[in-house]
């Protein structure tokens, strides 16, 4: 009985010995039949401890995979891809469109609503308070309002259906009953744009807001466009075009609503309301040769290098007129409401008499209509279609 045991222990000892010469004999003997199958040109037997030969050759053909990319290297793009999505609207756009947000997410908090996801019902009722309550907004800011709603849940991953029956028809109906005409600022001519220079101090200020104005009013622009003017060709990430100063003019290169554009000023018949003459002097004596070109100004003699505020031309027409003392049989409140930087804009449109086409060229309107709402004193029934057919 010992020497059973004893002999069944040597055999344990040596099993994994013999096994591993075992495993070691067929691996030599499988790698040998591979080879003489190769050099025989015979399909190798099937056999899935082998890779096959041709997926050898295949894989060594097949380019690397691109490794993804780190947190580090995709910050800059993220923050890049921003900046571009922001450049697609303008500031003006996106802080009303934030506006609109803020507005609506506090009334949902005060209604017990939520603002997500994108809620036609919810969204429906939000305009029936807005369009029910005093002051009430015009439609124009109801229609804006419900833009910015959209836009905010795009953003946010959602979406809003804006045919949707709680919305387009509440929306039809607020139309339909508080509907009104557009309400036009008062265009300046010219006559109002020399009274209102006369107010200008002849300080370094005084120089600016006079050239901001003449610029604006020759060149019938929007206030947005005369503060992002550069001082020279593409000199600043945030302008909106530039100005090349000619003997005879300068011309303004713009990005607007419509796309690019090029707007002609001419000088003017005498210095004092020449737009040329006043730009260069405040070019010439604000040292301005880059960047913005219309700056703010901190004390009386330091020219900064940030780029003036479009806030700033509306409160410089406003200021003005009123100063000029412009409708003077108003009062001084709706006197505020009826000048704003478009009047600059309105002002050109109705004192210049030329040929329609060239200021809606000059406006870079898309169509002769658009220019005719801007014509505040257009010779009404100049065409008599009463007397026309005959009555």
């Amino acid at each position: 009985m010992a020497s059973e045991i004893e002999q069944n222990t040597k055999n344990r000892h040596l099993a994994p010995s013999a096994t591993r010469e075992s495993t070691s004999q067929n691996d030599e003997s499988r790698t040998q039949n591979a080879i003489t199958t190769l050099k025989c040109d015979q399909p190798a037997p099937e056999n899935p401890d082998l890779p096959d030969i041709v997926d050898i050759v295949l894989a060594m053909d097949e380019p690397e995979a691109p490794s993804p990319l780190l947190p580090a290297e995709t910050d800059p793009l993220v923050e890049t891809a921003r900046s571009y999505a922001r450049a697609a609207r303008s500031e003006a756009t996106q802080r009303a469109y934030a506006a609109d947000w803020r507005h609506f997410a506090s009334w949902c908090r005060r209604a017990g609503f939520s603002p997500l996801p994108a809620n036609p019902e919810t969204v429906g009722l939000y305009l029936s308070a807005c369009a029910s309550s005093s002051p009430r907004p015009t439609v124009s800011t109801l229609e804006r309002r419900l833009s910015g709603l959209s836009q905010a849940f795009s953003q946010r991953g959602d979406r809003l259906d804006r045919k949707n029956p709680h919305i387009a028809e509440v929306f039809a109906g607020i139309r339909r009953k508080h509907g009104r005409p557009p309400v036009q600022k008062e265009a300046l001519l010219a006559d109002d744009i020399l009274a209102m220079l006369e107010t200008l101090p002849h300080d370094l200020r005084g120089l600016r807001d006079r050239a901001v104005l003449l610029v604006g009013f020759a060149g019938g622009l929007r206030r947005s466009e005369i503060v992002g003017l550069d001082a020279g060709v593409d000199q600043t990430q945030d302008g909106c075009g530039w100005v090349e100063m000619f003997e005879n003019g300068a011309l303004l290169t713009l990005r607007g609503k419509t796309g690019w554009r090029e707007v002609e000023i001419g000088r003017g018949s005498a210095n004092r309301s020449c737009p040329v003459e006043a730009l260069k002097i405040w070019m010439r004596l604000g040292r301005v040769a880059h960047g913005p070109l219309f700056r703010r100004i901190r004390g009386e003699k330091s020219v900064q290098e940030s780029r003036l505020s479009d806030k700033h031309v509306a409160r410089l027409v406003k200021k003005t007129a009123l100063d000029a003392g412009l409708r003077p049989e108003l009062s001084e409140k709706e006197r505020e409401k009826l000048f704003s930087g478009h009047s600059l804009r309105a002002g050109l449109a109705s004192s210049a008499e030329v040929d329609e086409r060239f200021v809606q060229k000059q406006l870079g309107h898309a169509s002769a209509e658009m220019t005719r709402q801007y014509q505040r004193r257009r010779d009404r029934f100049r065409v008599n279609l009463t007397k026309a057919s005959g009555l």
